[in-house]
């Protein structure tokens, strides 16, 4: 509501508003069945195409895959910027890592990156 205050304000007065960003990190989690590495790897050319327009757009800022002890990727980590949780969820609609069912256990949290100098 404070946000939505300021920006009324800055309207009011001729001013550009704020644009509000917020950050979310993601993990994931991949299923354990036997075929469950095969599946990542079918899907993963799809899902670093559609990370590669987020990144365009500057709604992904990093990312990776989570590794067990044995170097296997099991899981995702992605940190994201958007505007709000409604835009996130949206883009994440047709994220091939969920639509394929890769992501069995999936996490997604506000976060915020340290802005260190």
């Amino acid at each position: 509501m404070y946000a939505f205050i300021i920006n009324l304000i800055r309207i009011l007065q001729d001013q550009q508003p704020i644009l509000i960003i917020m950050q979310f990190i993601l993990i994931a989690y991949d299923g354990t069945d036997p075929g469950a590495p095969e599946l990542r790897m079918s899907v993963r050319p799809e899902h670093l195409d559609k990370i590669a327009g987020l990144k365009k757009s500057g709604e992904f800022i990093c990312g990776g895959a989570i590794l067990d002890n044995d170097g296997k990727m099991i899981g995702s980590m992605i940190l994201y910027e958007f505007p709000d949780r409604a835009a996130l969820d949206h883009r994440l609609k047709d994220e091939p890592y969920i639509t394929k069912k890769v992501w069995k256990k999936l996490e997604i949290q506000p976060f915020r990156l340290a802005k260190i100098e």
